[in-house]
């Protein structure tokens, strides 16, 4: 774990659930996702800490972790499944999980949160740990004006210098839209509609964003 900043790597919890959770986002994930997995811990466990939710205490932050560091692991190719990415990546943690001995309740929790992650309005009320998730990740991908709103702004600047961003952005959309087994025809009254994509879901959203823009080489347009 050389490559990762040991200020870093001291924040995360000593567990082997935790150390072999990172392992395994290390293993598929490219380092702009590792990099922002990890900022959306550090921010999540935060505004935990400035909140004093119970996921900030030493028996309920591995599951903060797990969350936060798989939340994006169904992107990568070795958890690549038949259902969206973030069905994919909540699989994953959940048995992670189960396999480390946490119970089915526990394990599902982490599973709902990463789940639903990209669905706003949905993950701020399902759960406090889904909240968590969802609003590490909103710091991370969102403006400093939202950042602070939340009081994270300063700590974001300081975890920034830790873990680069190196791109995050156009590195998720684009993971996201290599899983498509193909780039579909689209127009206005056709979307790409299937497990994987479906239609009304982020993954669907950003496979027709680069459908219908097919020369764009910047960040995904629908991201």
């Amino acid at each position: 774990m050389s490559d990762i900043n040991p200020l870093v790597l001291e924040k995360i919890p000593q567990t082997d659930t935790c150390l072999s959770a990172l392992e395994l986002a290390r293993d598929a994930l490219p380092i702009p996702i590792l990099n922002h997995s990890l900022r959306v811990y550090l921010l999540a466990w935060y505004i935990a800490e400035k909140e004093d939710s119970p996921f900030k205490s030493e028996d309920q932050s591995p599951l903060l972790f797990v969350a936060a560091i798989h939340h994006d692991i169904g992107a990568s190719h070795l958890y690549n499944g038949e259902q969206r990415f973030e069905i994919c990546s909540a699989d994953c943690a959940k048995a992670h999980l189960v396999k480390s001995g946490y119970s089915e309740a526990a394990s599902h929790q982490v599973w709902t949160a990463i789940a639903v992650h990209t669905s706003p309005g949905i993950a701020e009320r399902i759960d406090p740990l889904s909240r968590l998730i969802r609003l590490g990740v909103l710091s991370d991908f969102g403006s400093k004006d939202y950042r602070t709103s939340l009081g994270v702004d300063e700590y974001y600047t300081e975890i920034e210098k830790l873990l680069p961003r190196l791109d995050a952005e156009k590195c998720l959309g684009d993971a996201v839209v290599s899983q498509a087994k193909e780039i579909p025809h689209v127009d206005s009254l056709t979307w790409p509609n299937d497990a994987k994509f479906p239609a009304a879901s982020w993954p669907g959203i950003l496979l027709r964003a680069h459908a219908e823009n097919p020369g764009h080489d910047g960040v995904n347009p629908a991201f």
